[in-house]
């Protein structure tokens, strides 16, 4: 099994940023990639971010420019870095694991983007 611990968000306004950590514990092996959805109300999941093991990224197109994604490997822990944030950003955020057979989700956190 794997726990997935998130961390960061909370209330900031328009162009203000914040930076979410997840944390990851357990059986942390045969990992191939971690990364960041998020789900505003009435919406369905998306993709924002994701980090392969390999150092690779990709964005959703509405946050490029504005987000990174990172991993501190030592920590077993990957950061999403939000800058100009904006109210459409307002969205619980998941962090999500994928290992070569299967994936975990952490609880999520609440980021609002409002003044």
């Amino acid at each position: 099994q794997v726990q997935l611990v998130e961390s960061g968000g909370g209330l900031v306004q328009p162009g203000g940023s914040l930076r979410l950590s997840c944390a990851a514990s357990g059986s942390i092996f045969s990992i191939t990639a971690m990364g960041w959805y998020r789900q505003a109300p009435g919406k369905e999941r998306e993709l924002v971010a994701r980090i392969t093991t390999g150092g690779s990224t990709s964005y959703a197109d509405s946050v490029k420019g504005r987000f990174t994604i990172s991993g501190d490997n030592a920590k077993n822990t990957v950061y999403l870095q939000m800058n100009s944030l904006k109210p459409e950003d307002t969205a619980v955020y998941y962090c999500k694991l994928t290992r070569t057979y299967d994936t975990y989700w952490g609880q999520g956190t609440q980021v609002t983007v409002s003044s």
